[in-house]
């Protein structure tokens, strides 16, 4: 059996191929990547590193080429072009006859208002429509996401919050990836639906945690989606970055993130890492 993760040098991909070199012979184990050489050091394990890349399609027939199970990482950009990269990957999966594929998609992906579940339901429609068994990982936020407001309040900053009262599903990317991981080299997986989540929390309850960390309170800031944005111009970030941020609070807002499951633990086979752990990380930095 031949196990294949996409984007093995990423962020995400990366903890998923080194997940499973802890439980999975390296010789079982492939790495489809733009840049070969930037994967020496899996290549250096005994991981069979392959050239492939989603914006050339020619390339992704031999990336796939005998593997059983595949695991395709959604990828970065905007939305038509991350639609046309995974469907020239799921052309691929469906010519080389690959017999599972897992996707990292988005929480709710099928009823989500956010802009970029758009990506995820046509890379699960078409994922479905090549009939093979597959398994939809759809990750609730990253807390990874959150990030800039962490920092910021360890440096004395208010936490700006234009969520309102709405939940998401925080948890570490490790654990999503994680959890990929169990599914690729797992069985009973076939033509599942996991919505990974953390337990639902708000802003202000993500601050109350990251205050407990710190030692001192955080002040919550409630602003609408224009002082967000302004705020996030301010900080320096990129015009399309502010946009797509902005963007998000009212999806958020309407739900598009509050999701209470239990996938995630079930997976993992443990409880989620606490929130805590992530924020204490980015103190210690």
């Amino acid at each position: 059996m031949t196990i294949l993760v996409t984007g093995a040098t990423g962020q995400f991909g990366s903890i998923v191929i080194d997940t499973l070199l802890k439980t999975v012979p390296a010789e079982k184990l492939a790495v489809s990547v733009r840049t070969p050489e930037k994967a020496a050091h899996l290549q250096a394990q005994g991981v069979d590193v392959r050239h492939g890349d989603f914006d050339q399609p020619e390339t992704l027939d031999q990336a796939f080429a005998g593997v059983d199970r595949l695991l395709i990482v959604s990828a970065d950009g905007d939305n038509a072009t991350r639609i046309r990269q995974h469907q020239a990957a799921v052309d691929a999966a469906k010519k080389a006859g690959v017999g599972f594929i897992a996707y990292t998609s988005v929480a709710k992906a099928d009823e989500s208002t956010l802009s970029l579940a758009e990506v995820h339901r046509a890379t699960e429609e078409a994922i479905r429509a090549t009939g093979i068994p597959y398994s939809f990982l759809r990750n609730n936020w990253y807390a990874e996401n959150e990030a800039g407001s962490v920092q910021g309040a360890i440096h004395g900053a208010p936490w700006l919050n234009a969520a309102g009262s709405a939940r998401a599903g925080w948890a570490l990317r490790s654990d999503y990836a994680e959890a990929a991981a169990v599914v690729l080299a797992g069985e009973g997986h076939d033509n599942t639906i996991y919505e990974l989540s953390g337990k639902p929390l708000t802003q202000a309850e993500l601050a109350a945690i990251t205050g407990e960390v710190l030692g001192k309170a955080i002040n919550v800031i409630e602003v609408d989606d224009a002082a967000f944005g302004q705020a996030l111009r301010d900080a320096g970030l990129p015009d399309f970055v502010v946009a797509m941020f902005v963007d998000m609070q009212g999806p958020i807002r309407a739900g598009s993130l509050d999701v209470e499951s239990a996938d995630l633990e079930t997976l993992l086979g443990r409880p989620a890492t606490p929130l805590n752990v992530f924020v204490s990380g980015l103190a210690a930095r």
